[in-house]
């Protein structure tokens, strides 16, 4: 997605701007689609999203506070801080009710969203996120969250000389490599997330951020048993390092929607992992297909 398709929004939050960007171009008639990112990453992991919906919906995408070009706003926070955001977001667009999707951390922002202002959500999508991670139940949530997002929390602690440094350490990503992700969309991936000038580069995202909704892990999943929102979940096969281990797994999906049938849905995607369901060719159009259900 080139930069004439990309337009940026400043929205005022607490303790500054929230940046939140408008991905490609949809008639105003559009359904209208509000994306958040998981707990590493940014906006420009829709983009892949955004292109396989071809103008079907109108898709904006925010930068998480401490992520991003919003990377620089602190705390608070957590999912209530973040849910707050992605109000402030609503408003300034002046959408009175939108589709809600989010991937892996944004999922759980969209559940509280859409529990604490459901006339404001038509429907939401989740995206591999928003129920309590499996072998979370006991354990320390900062140490569990360093053994579980591996090598996507180590990059944070890493300097990188040049701009292509910094793409290859993506390509190279367990998740990444062995999938059907366009080298065009790893490059405005890592290049959205790099802050600083060569040779002195580093993510965009702060530590700080990341285990400030960490430590939210006990509670994180409760907001999705709550929701009176229609609802659908897609879930990867494949984990954060294209493992067998599932974020979300499909029977803990199936019991979560069991427990309202008429409101809730879950649904297995084949053949991606937590990565490529969003970033790859195939997962995209079937994220992209989703959001146009979801709208319907």
């Amino acid at each position: 997605m080139s930069s004439s398709q990309i337009e940026r929004h400043d929205v005022e939050v607490e303790g500054g701007k929230l940046a939140t960007f408008l991905l490609g171009h949809a008639p105003a008639s559009a359904p209208k689609v509000l994306a958040v990112h998981g707990i590493t990453a940014s906006s420009h992991i829709w983009v892949a999203v955004a292109r396989a919906l071809g103008g079907r919906a109108e898709l904006v995408a925010p930068d998480l506070r401490g992520r991003g070009r919003s990377n620089e706003l602190g705390a608070p926070f957590g999912m209530a801080a973040h849910a707050r955001d992605m109000l402030a977001v609503l408003d300034h667009l002046m959408w009175e009710r939108a589709v809600l999707v989010g991937h892996s951390l944004g999922a759980y922002v969209i559940a509280r969203l859409a529990v604490d202002h459901p006339d404001r959500v038509s429907g939401l999508l989740l995206v591999d996120g928003a129920l309590t991670i499996p072998g979370t139940g006991d354990v320390d949530p900062q140490q569990f969250i360093g053994a579980f997002l591996g090598p996507a929390l180590a990059r944070l602690e890493l300097v990188f000389r040049t701009r292509e440094e910094y793409r290859d350490w993506w390509r190279r990503h367990p998740a990444i490599a062995p999938g059907d992700v366009l080298d065009s969309d790893v490059i405005a991936y890592a290049d959205h997330d790099l802050v600083g000038e060569e040779p002195h580069l580093r993510s965009s995202v702060s530590e700080a951020s990341v285990r400030g909704d960490a430590a939210e892990l006990p509670e994180m999943g409760k907001p999705a048993l709550d929701l009176q929102v229609p609802a659908l979940m897609l879930c990867a096969p494949r984990g954060l390092l294209d493992d067998p281990n599932p974020m979300q797994p499909l029977w803990l999906a199936e019991q979560w929607a069991a427990q309202a049938p008429e409101q809730r849905r879950a649904r297995l995607v084949p053949d991606v992992n937590h990565y490529t369901l969003v970033l790859g060719a195939g997962g995209s159009r079937v994220v992209a297909d989703a959001i146009i259900e979801t709208c319907s």
